[in-house]
């Protein structure tokens, strides 16, 4: 099993769960979060005075698929996310070790 996790522009979230939708995903966390990359944030003007933005929003998705699904939910996310500019974000893949459905007790693939 692996864990993928993704920061994503937040107006790109309806695009990559419709993507992911498609391809027949069944579960994904969604979280509010704030970064910054290459990109190091932009100036906005706010009452006539110019200030640093730092930290831009973002949306982090966590999914965790069984191995074979890794390729196809990581194109995916790829695919609906990219504007093909800078701050479009990063997708991380990490090994999962064991999962533990909680209302059952089922574990490994069949608590996903």
């Amino acid at each position: 099993m692996k864990k993928i996790e993704a920061i994503i522009k937040p107006f790109k979230l309806d695009e990559v769960k419709e993507a992911l939708h498609e391809i027949g995903l069944q579960g994904i966390t969604v979280l509010e979060a704030k970064g910054f990359g290459r990109q190091k944030g932009h100036t906005e003007l706010y009452r006539g005075s110019e200030y640093t933005v730092e930290f831009l929003p973002k949306i982090k998705l966590e999914i965790v698929v069984s191995e074979e699904d890794v390729e196809p939910v990581t194109a995916a996310i790829q695919q609906a996310a990219s504007t093909g500019k800078i701050g479009d974000g990063k997708i991380f893949v990490s090994p999962v070790d064991e999962v533990l459905r909680i209302r059952t007790g089922d574990t490994g693939a069949d608590a996903l």
